[in-house]
């Protein structure tokens, strides 16, 4: 028996194919690890993309916000927090005037011992505010008017529009809607209101076929985000990029567009990987914890597979599920998916101009149900969540 190791959970899984089974194993390219992130970040910080040394760029600055992604993103905060708030504390600037912001979009607050491990680092706990964002809260954003060409509403976390040095840090990889993640993501949907997220999320832009991982060439999403960036003015960005053992492999600063566009083009070295074929059966799993701790997150998992499966083709998906299936949004929308079925449901979405909340992950949930037969082990659904799940379980 040939045997292939997945992500799955915190401990990962082992599976065994049948000797009939010929199967074609397909990773990300190898990339190198950095033998001393710290010294990486550090040197990223003394030579930004685009942008003056770290250390001039926050001289003479009274206030500062860094985003950080949720616990739903594996990011390497504990290598460059400490690093970016030194440099600030160091040019002068009072300690009480940094703030920490987790950018949740729609997602609930990291609190308690959940809050430490996002951060990673206690010291940084110890030091400055580490908050998180509320898309709800209308009162905590500055309205920066609309786009110019889709008219989406710009409304963003006050915390960030009015602080002196703001800074967007996270993890770029594929991401099934906006190209790739990282950068300009962190801003908006991050910690924009509810209306720009449910706007970004409605059907115009994810039914558009440039709305897909690992394109950006108009790519609707992309580019609302872009004109966002201008909007907000002076934003920076720390990007990393890490390997399937959540190991550092690339990491740079910079100013956002310039800098991710950077680690962008690093990293689809690595995750674009020419196959020459489509395949029958496509067995993957939700790339383990965090990425799979609810299957509001693991539909993800089975979106990116498709350009590889056959039509009618079946795709298995694992995915642990340990915080179990998502939002009560994100559930009501799922019920109307198994009462309506795929065709009715996407016809209630069309014309809305604000999606509700967490149904688009619904919507992308379309995409491998009609492209083939999807199947999903996990361990972390009960009964009537698998029922709602609305694919076919596997013991």
């Amino acid at each position: 028996e040939e045997a292939v190791n997945i992500l799955y959970g915190k401990s990962g899984m082992q599976i065994r194919l049948p000797q009939r089974v010929r199967a074609t194993v397909i990773g990300k390219r190898p990339m190198g690890k950095l033998s001393d992130p710290q010294a990486a970040v550090r040197d990223a910080l003394a030579h930004p993309v685009g942008a003056p040394a770290y250390g001039s760029l926050v001289q003479g600055r009274k206030s500062a916000c860094i985003l950080i992604c949720d616990i739903t993103r594996p990011v390497p905060n504990h290598l460059f927090l400490r690093p970016l708030i030194e440099g600030m504390l160091a040019a002068g600037m009072p300690r009480e005037r940094i703030t920490v912001l987790v950018a949740t979009g729609l997602h609930r607050p990291n609190e308690g011992a959940e809050l430490a491990e996002v951060v990673g680092d206690p010291w940084v706990l110890d030091t400055v505010k580490v908050e998180n964002h509320f898309a709800r809260d209308a009162a905590a954003h500055v309205d920066l008017g609309v786009t110019s060409g889709r008219r989406t509403p710009v409304k963003l976390d006050r915390r960030f529009v009015e602080a002196e040095v703001r800074i967007a840090t996270g993890l770029v990889e594929p991401h099934f809607m906006a190209g790739y993640s990282g950068g300009r993501k962190v801003i908006a949907p991050g910690v924009a209101h509810e209306d720009t997220i449910r706007t970004f999320h409605s059907a115009r832009f994810m039914e558009d076929p440039a709305a897909i991982q690992c394109n950006l060439a108009g790519n609707p999403l992309h580019e609302e985000q872009l004109e966002i960036v201008r909007m907000l003015g002076e934003v920076y960005a720390v990007n990393t990029v890490i390997d399937e053992d959540r190991d550092l492999v690339h990491v740079d600063f910079g100013e956002v567009i310039a800098s991710h566009l950077q680690a962008v083009a690093f990293v689809a070295e690595a995750t674009r990987v020419p196959v020459g074929r489509r395949f029958a059966t496509v067995l993957t799993s939700s790339a383990g914890d965090p990425l799979d701790k609810t299957y509001y997150q693991t539909v993800k998992g089975m979106v990116t597979p498709l350009d590889i499966l056959e039509p009618g083709g079946t795709l298995i998906v694992a995915s642990a599920c340990s915080e179990g299936f998502g939002s009560h949004e994100f559930r009501a929308s799922q019920e109307r998916l198994v009462e309506l079925g795929p065709d009715a449901f996407l016809q209630t979405l069309l014309a809305k101009r604000f999606a509700d909340v967490d149904e688009w992950q619904t919507e992308m949930q379309l995409k491998p149900m009609r492209s083939g037969r999807v199947q999903l082990y996990t361990t972390g659904l009960d009964d009537d969540e698998r029922r709602l799940t609305g694919v076919e379980n596997i013991a």
